[in-house]
């Protein structure tokens, strides 16, 4: 059995079957990285031959429990803000020693600027995909959009800054920002690329865009205590609220809502407005974070996936998302 609720005493009965599942799912891909690459792709590996293996063990394990962790809801706001700011840090944190001159923290020493934008404009501009292009897609065909919601590993700061109170009311004419913000950077950097401007010019632009992105965090995102950045203006963020539907995972709101509001406080990616309760499924900037969750008190909000029940449709999206983000924690640098 997996994760049930015990409606007699209000609480969820964890179980150790998702846990074990991500433990096996994690070790299993990092065992695959470990014996078929070349280059040590672990980074204890490029320290201590054969460490590798310890790493792997460690990371199985971190991935189990987590995932035991957010089995139950009232967890899941807590924890998936201390996995996701983990996550980043350890990248950025990476990026930093290689860029001090320690070498063994970069993958491959081929630099390019860690904003989600990139994931965009770098093939774009070069005109050919890249490791990363590939990886971020697969994320959206596993997890549907949960990169932006515990995967990106500049996300989570757009988290730190919106915490606290959360303004009520939607968010206006939030998708023809998005769409409009989306539609410049894809024209600039085709405009780029046709006029062979040097690799320096793009690159500063790039920088230029990135800044503003932290002013957004800083100055919008905080004030709001809605992840402005990543709702409107990251190009990325518009990306996969498109492609999510490629993905089957949905949350929908079922008849025993109660029309409390108490879930519009929670949501920090302006998708359930009052509106979206009323139209009984989350907006389109929805993540599937699941903090909603943590503050229905009706049990009314739910995973959907196919034809599975809401608890199994859960647990699926918890081991694809959680394995996922174990998987990063180990391997995501630059």
């Amino acid at each position: 059995m997996l994760l049930t609720y015990n409606y007699m005493s209000g609480t969820y009965n964890r179980k150790y079957t998702l846990p074990l599942a991500v433990f096996a799912f994690v070790f299993l891909m990092l065992s695959m990285v470990q014996m078929k690459m070349k280059l040590p792709m672990l980074i204890l590996e490029r320290f201590i031959p054969g460490a590798g293996w310890f790493e792997i063990g460690l990371i199985s394990f971190y991935g189990a429990f987590v995932s035991y962790k957010m089995q139950d809801p009232l967890n899941v706001p807590r924890w998936r803000r201390i996995t996701w700011i983990t996550f980043s840090t350890f990248f950025f944190l990476q990026l930093i020693l290689g860029l001090s001159g320690f070498e063994k923290f970069l993958m491959t020493g081929k630099l390019h600027l860690p904003i989600p934008m990139m994931i965009l404009g770098g093939p774009l501009y070069r005109g050919q995909t890249s490791v990363m292009t590939f990886l971020f897609l697969s994320t959206i065909v596993l997890s549907g959009p949960a990169w932006c919601s515990q995967l990106c590993y500049f996300g989570a700061f757009d988290a730190l800054a919106s915490r606290g109170r959360t303004q009520r009311g939607a968010l206006k004419n939030k998708i023809a920002i998005k769409s409009t913000i989306l539609l410049l950077i894809i024209f600039t950097i085709i405009l780029l690329r046709l006029f062979n401007v040097p690799v320096l010019w793009a690159t500063l632009l790039a920088v230029a865009f990135g800044t503003g992105g932290i002013g957004v965090m800083i100055f919008i995102s905080r004030k709001k205590g809605r992840m402005i950045h990543c709702i409107m203006y990251c190009p990325i963020g518009t990306v996969v609220n498109v492609f999510r539907y490629a993905n089957p995972f949905r949350m929908y709101i079922d008849s025993n809502c109660s029309l409390c509001m108490k879930c519009t406080s929670f949501c920090k990616y302006d998708a359930l407005n009052q509106q979206d309760i009323k139209n009984k499924k989350p907006s389109f900037s929805c993540t599937l974070c699941g903090d909603c969750l943590a503050a229905c008190r009706d049990h009314s909000i739910k995973y959907k996936y196919l034809k599975l029940s809401p608890e199994a449709s859960r647990n699926l999206y918890l081991f694809f998302t959680i394995s996922l983000h174990a998987v990063f924690l180990a391997l995501a640098r630059i």
